[in-house]
């Protein structure tokens, strides 16, 4: 399964935690810059696009929301905490 990850400097547990759950591949975009949506590649087998809300960019949170919706890619919105990204991702059924 792979994920991509928008916003966070470092993610720290988070990184550890989605591996733990099963994440093959993680795609880290800082999310600090705006980048325009033709910039970020989302791989074909993405499970998921997880926008950490704390450290980012409000152009790059729409841009990868964007992409995620132009390939029906399930999109989750957190805080930059495990606990609050599990959540959410209960919350959706995603794990």
């Amino acid at each position: 399964m792979s994920v991509v990850v928008v916003g966070g400097d470092y993610l720290g547990s988070i990184e550890k935690n989605l591996y733990s759950m099963g994440v093959t591949e993680l795609l880290h975009i800082s999310g600090r810059k705006s980048f325009g949506k033709n910039k970020i590649n989302v791989p074909r087998d993405t499970a998921f696009v997880l926008v950490l809300t704390d450290y980012v960019n409000h152009c790059a949170a729409k841009n990868a929301k964007l992409v995620a919706k132009a390939q029906s890619i399930p999109l989750v919105f957190a805080k930059r905490s495990w606990s609050a990204v599990e959540e959410k991702l209960r919350e959706s059924k995603i794990i």
